[in-house]
């Protein structure tokens, strides 16, 4: 398979990025909706769940544009 071109990789990072922010809204829409709010006062147990979901939900969202620029184009590292 040929590699990918300049616009493709520039499809990639931007999916990744839209997605990113949008699984980070998403972690932190899950962590409010069970009173786990991140950006509450101090850092007790349930602002660092908060954090992490917001954290988990960016990174699925991340792998999310990854794998589909993989489905559709190959490989990026090809």
């Amino acid at each position: 398979m040929s590699r990918p071109t300049t616009r493709q990789l520039l499809l990639l990072g931007v999916a990744q990025a839209v997605l990113f922010v949008a699984g980070a809204l998403l972690g932190r829409w899950l962590g409010l909706l069970f009173g786990l709010d991140a950006f509450g006062a101090g850092y007790g147990n349930s602002s660092i769940v908060g954090i992490l979901l917001i954290g988990l939900g960016g990174g699925a969202g991340a792998q999310l544009g990854r794998m589909w620029f993989t489905r559709k184009y190959g490989s990026p590292r090809s």
